[in-house]
């Protein structure tokens, strides 16, 4: 049960966003330039990883598997691979360079004083750049602050992780922005 009152069947993020539009709008523009902005050189799904790593060391149930599901729409991962990533990108097969920005984005999530001079290095060598970077930094700290709003005010989110495969091509498709934050059809 949430914290405070919060509208039946808005899972997640949407419960705390309908309840207070006026902060909705803002944490919504900074998610849809950090995660679906063209003019990036990491891919949206790359993107979409960064955030489901973070949120999964910060334990955030709905924000890693909505995330999760968008990154797997993007990238033709299934969730199995999403999963692989969460437990040990090391061990998978996505490049270098993001292997490297994900190490930087867990530095992120522990403390920003954590990430190295070494790191940034490795990711530089793997041919990351300043905004790769950047970014990087900015999606790890932004999904700090977003898990902890989720689960800070105890929001509910299903547990059928089916759930947020299905809603993955819908929420990729319309973004972050304008979306309809009561149209959601969830049955608990």
């Amino acid at each position: 049960m949430a914290h405070i009152k919060l509208q039946d069947g808005l899972p997640g993020i949407r419960g705390p966003m309908a309840f207070s539009p006026q902060t909705a709008k803002p944490l919504n523009a900074l998610a849809e330039v950090l995660l679906r902005d063209d003019n990036n050189t990491l891919t949206r799904g790359e993107r979409e990883l960064i955030a489901t790593y973070v949120s999964s060391l910060n334990d955030c149930f709905f924000c890693q598997n909505i995330h999760g599901a968008i990154a797997g729409h993007y990238l033709d991962y299934d969730i199995n691979k999403i999963d692989a990533v969460k437990k040990d990108f090391n061990a998978t097969s996505i490049s270098p360079k993001l292997k490297s920005l994900l190490s930087i984005a867990a530095s992120v999530q522990r403390g920003g004083k954590n990430v190295t001079p070494e790191q940034i290095e490795a990711a530089k060598n793997e041919g990351a750049t300043d905004k790769e970077i950047h970014d990087t930094v900015l999606i790890a700290a932004a999904f700090c602050m977003f898990n902890r709003y989720v689960d800070g005010l105890a929001t509910w989110a299903p547990e059928d992780r089916q759930f947020y495969v299905n809603r993955a091509k819908q929420r990729a498709e319309e973004g972050y922005i304008d979306f309809d934050l009561y149209n959601v059809s969830v049955k608990s």
